[in-house]
């Protein structure tokens, strides 16, 4: 079978456009409602996406006037979204930083189990001194720390999804055994940042470890990505930025002996869809012209480190902005959003419009046989092993996306017509990681 694209929806409650709930027919308090996230995920089912995907932060992220502001915790709406679907991947951000291995590994563990497979943990490392005062720090830990933590706790949750062997579990009636003590076995981990004793309390999950999903592009999150992610989500905003992201994400993964297929690099891109391009620019003008700018000219001078009052709407970015070496945060964004800016020469006030939609996401304007042609030119153009579709508008943009762009898609030979595996790791063509070695004792009464 040719290559074919790897879709992930990113469902975030009306919309990646900021501006969304602001719509007659948008529900502005979709962002905590099951049956609202239920209905998404069936929609991208039906068009036989890989996976959805919750992005996530333990901090109440920027000023509530701005847009729907707070989240259900993922993993427990993924729970709840796994009884309502049968295939698709479901896939949640938890932090390495303001986490422990031990709930993390059992968390999504869970969900595996519950989903018969599904699980995918989109492994952060969570910027921003805000988050650090709501778990009794003063500040933010160093981006370099975070990342250091970050590859431990990887390596703890490992240890203690293979703590069960696979065959642990006998569930021997005659004998009275359920399951043989020595094929679930402590971890002992001691390192630097934790020590764990383990054993997991949960047996090996369908698909033994959950798949690991990153989405860090500074040096040190392409590293993490390079040595332990299975699928990258990535903000590019052109051609060729994307392809040496690509190339070089690959390169650090074949250099650290695996195998670059098995490495999944999905840029976001935000499809504004009509019938005509007209129609397409208007509904866009339409959700920019809602932006509330003073909302959106405060995130953007926290993001880059500066007063609003150096934001003035109608001038450019200041010319004595941090360099990315004194940014601690998030580091791979800040640089898009400056080099987006100057490179275009946008004012303050274009760059908000710009940012609005997704935040540094490319933003395809057009047709649905334009969304469709700009996917595929990325993907035949070695930028993307697929994407993850960020709709602007909630439900509306989605089932414009499934109804339309997935049927050419489909007929251009890019994407699959019916799943053919039951599990998320069969989705992204992954294998399922080998467990502990099977011990062959016998069980005893």
């Amino acid at each position: 079978m040719s290559r074919q694209l790897h879709l992930n929806a990113f469902l975030m409650s009306t919309g990646h456009h900021e501006a969304s709930w602001r719509l007659p027919e948008s529900d502005p308090f979709a962002n905590t409602s099951v049956a609202h996230y239920q209905a998404l995920a069936q929609l991208a089912e039906r068009g036989k996406f890989d996976s959805i995907f919750f992005a996530d932060s333990p901090v109440l992220f920027g000023n509530v006037g701005r847009r729907p502001a707070g989240s259900l915790e993922p993993t427990v709406l993924l729970t709840a979204i796994a009884a309502a679907t049968s295939r698709i991947g479901l896939i949640a951000t938890a932090s390495t930083t303001y986490n422990e291995p031990f709930n993390l590994a059992r968390r999504f563990a869970s969900v595996d189990h519950v989903s018969g497979g599904r699980a995918g943990w989109n492994v952060v490392t969570t910027a921003g001194p805000e988050a650090a005062r709501n778990f009794n720090l003063a500040d933010q830990p160093a981006h370099a720390e975070r990342y250091e933590r970050a590859a431990e706790f990887l390596e703890v949750a490992y240890k203690l999804w293979d703590s069960w062997q696979d065959d642990a579990a006998i569930a021997d009636k005659a004998e009275g055994v359920w399951a043989v003590q020595e094929r679930v076995q402590p971890i002992d981990h001691v390192g630097r940042h934790f020590q764990v004793r383990g054993p997991l309390n949960l047996p090996r999950s369908p698909q033994g470890h959950p798949l690991i999903v990153q989405a860090g592009s500074s040096e040190d999150g392409k590293g993490l990505a390079a040595r332990y992610a299975e699928a990258v989500f990535t903000a590019q905003q052109t051609l060729e930025d994307a392809q040496d992201f690509y190339r070089d994400l690959k390169a650090r993964t074949a250099a650290l002996g695996r195998d670059p297929e098995t490495i999944k690099i999905l840029p976001g891109i935000v499809p504004v869809i009509g019938s005509t391009v007209e129609e397409a620019q208007r509904l866009e003008q339409r959700l920019d012209e809602l932006i509330r700018p003073e909302y959106a000219r405060l995130q953007l001078a926290k993001t880059l480190r500066v007063d609003p009052e150096d934001l003035p709407f109608d001038q450019q970015l200041p010319a004595d902005l941090p360099d990315e070496d004194e940014i601690e945060g998030a580091k791979s964004r800040y640089t898009l959003i400056v080099t987006l800016a100057r490179r275009e020469n946008l004012t303050v006030r274009e760059l908000i419009g710009r940012l609005g939609g997704g935040r540094g996401h490319r933003t395809f304007t057009g047709t649905s046989e334009q969304v469709a042609d700009a996917i595929q030119h990325w993907f035949e153009a070695g930028a993307a092993d697929g994407f993850n579709v960020m709709p602007p508008v909630l439900p509306s943009g989605l089932t414009t996306f499934v109804d339309e762009v997935i049927p050419i898609l489909q007929a251009r030979g890019l994407f699959r017509t019916e799943y053919t595996g039951t599990t998320l790791r069969d989705h992204y063509g992954l294998a399922r990681p080998a467990g502990r070695t099977p011990q062959l004792q016998e069980a005893t009464a």
